[in-house]
């Protein structure tokens, strides 16, 4: 519990998506860009890119903010044979994407760190949401990569928007974690810090 004012909030991310989810939590906070390369590891597992990015964002940005507590996120998609979807970028590669996750079940995991230097161990979790993905056309994909702009975020959809007709369902313990925020976890982890 904080007898004084308690400690500024940051979020280490220029995500919008991620801006509006933690809006959500009435909580004043500012975002910094986290200038961190997102580029994979060579051999690098899904899981394990997530978490050191969100890790890594949190860290960059507490550097320049020591007094603060930092939330780092990041999320990929990973497809049942293993192979990881970033943001597309492109829109022919957003037409990739969206094909190789027509009929297919695929996993985004959502990783969060929230730390201040000088704190103890970072409060670290990650979220795994399941998408099963209904089989797509090449028409649809197009229909929709052109309809709606999701060349930002992983596997190039968004269930908060048209993207949810491409879905057959959704399975996860936290609707905000597809989206990029797992506001559910995140707000016990703000809460034991004393928030």
């Amino acid at each position: 519990m904080f007898f004084k004012s308690p400690p500024s909030l940051v979020l280490a991310s220029t995500s919008i998506y991620r801006r509006q989810l933690l809006k959500r939590l009435n909580l004043p906070f500012e975002c910094i860009a986290p200038q961190v390369d997102e580029t994979r590891q060579p051999g690098e597992p899904a899981l394990a890119l997530a978490v050191r990015l969100a890790r890594a964002k949190a860290e960059m940005v507490a550097a320049q903010r020591p007094e603060a507590w930092i939330i780092g996120s990041d999320q990929v998609a990973v497809l049942p044979d293993g192979g990881i979807l970033g943001k597309p970028g492109t829109r022919t590669r957003n037409i990739e994407q969206l094909q190789a996750c027509s009929g297919q079940v695929v996993s985004f995991l959502t990783a969060v760190a929230l730390l201040r230097l000088g704190d103890r161990a970072p409060r670290e979790f990650v979220d795994t949401t399941r998408v099963a993905f209904r089989v797509l056309g090449r028409e649809e994909i197009e229909h929709y990569v052109d309809a709606e702009s999701a060349l930002d975020c992983a596997a190039g959809f968004k269930s908060e928007g048209l993207g949810i007709a491409l879905c057959d369902s959704i399975d996860s313990s936290d609707p905000t974690a597809l989206i990029g925020l797992p506001l559910i976890r995140l707000s016990s982890a703000l809460r034991s810090v004393g928030y």
